[in-house]
């Protein structure tokens, strides 16, 4: 279970408490949020259409250049087709506009991410700036996919086919935000032990390696390494995660098994701070965090 990034489903109660929320008891939230109406609605006019068309899923696939599970995905509202999909679609299944009219309404739905965690997910769209220190896994938003998938497989209870799909997608549709937020400073502090960890395997391990090496390389995006040997520590109370919003307020997030919290209180969010740039002090700097991921490619 992928405790570190919370989008996992459970049968649990949630637990967080969001700023002037009230609670939401055991029981009150759903395991998966739905796929939106608008997706759903999307999705079955493609199926219309190329069964209309006398096209199976493997044919469609091979015309619009995706994967048969992604055509699938896309009919069942699963997941939000990209441009080149909807284009290469409407051409395949008889041109009339159809499907270039419906993606204009389009709307994301949050399939994949738990009920505690979707109220920061929506946060960190809008945030200009965002803090992760992570001592378990590979924060989320640098996951490989192979990684992600290795996560999920590990969960408990075991996840169905589906549902890992559900939560591979929305783990990588959040990791847009690196590519397409270029001006936003993205700090991530991860200890050393996680990047040794051969989650999946040394195969996956290696691939994990390379992707975050890729995705730490932009100027907005910062990595440093916690070292095994530090011998002071800002953060022994757990991973920490901050943000601040356009109007310029910090908000910060903590995480358990199976529940969340978001932290508006000034004070603990003024705590929370102190801890991360005190770790961020005492952490290799950026550029020997790259030297040490490289080093550990490299013996693999």
């Amino acid at each position: 279970m992928d405790i570190a990034e919370a989008e996992v489903t459970t049968t649990a109660g949630v637990t967080a408490t969001e700023a002037g929320a009230r609670p939401v008891a055991a029981g009150e939230g759903e395991r998966e949020p739905h796929p939106s109406d608008s997706l759903r609605t999307f999705g079955a006019v493609v199926q219309a259409l190329r069964e209309h068309a006398g096209l199976s899923r493997t044919d469609l696939a091979a015309v619009v250049q995706y994967s048969k599970h992604t055509v699938e995905s896309v009919e069942l509202g699963r997941r939000m087709p990209d441009q080149a999909f909807v284009e290469r679609a409407e051409q395949a299944l008889g041109n009339t506009g159809a499907l270039r009219r419906a993606a204009r309404h389009l709307t994301r739905g949050e399939v994949g991410l738990a009920a505690w965690f979707r109220r920061w997910a929506r946060l960190e769209r809008e945030a200009v700036s965002l803090c992760t220190y992570e001592c378990r896994l590979v924060p989320g938003l640098l996951q490989s996919e192979a990684y992600a998938r290795a996560v999920f497989d590990n969960s408990i209870p075991l996840l169905t086919d589906e549902q890992t799909e559900a939560q591979l997608t929305a783990r990588l549709e959040r990791q847009g935000m690196l590519r397409e937020r270029c001006t936003v400073p993205f700090s991530f502090i991860v200890e050393e032990s996680v990047f040794r960890r051969r989650l999946g395997g040394a195969e996956v391990q290696a691939s994990m390696l390379d992707h975050v090496l890729e995705l730490t390389a932009p100027r907005n995006v910062t990595l440093q390494i916690v070292p095994l040997e530090l011998e002071f520590h800002g953060c022994l109370d757990g991973p920490v995660r901050i943000l601040e919003t356009p109007e310029g307020r910090r908000l910060g997030y903590s995480e358990g098994q199976q529940n969340g919290r978001l932290i508006s209180d000034p004070k603990e969010v003024s705590l929370l701070c102190r801890r991360y740039d005190t770790l961020r002090s005492q952490a290799l700097n950026p550029k020997e965090s790259r030297d040490l991921l490289e080093r550990l490619r490299g013996e693999l």
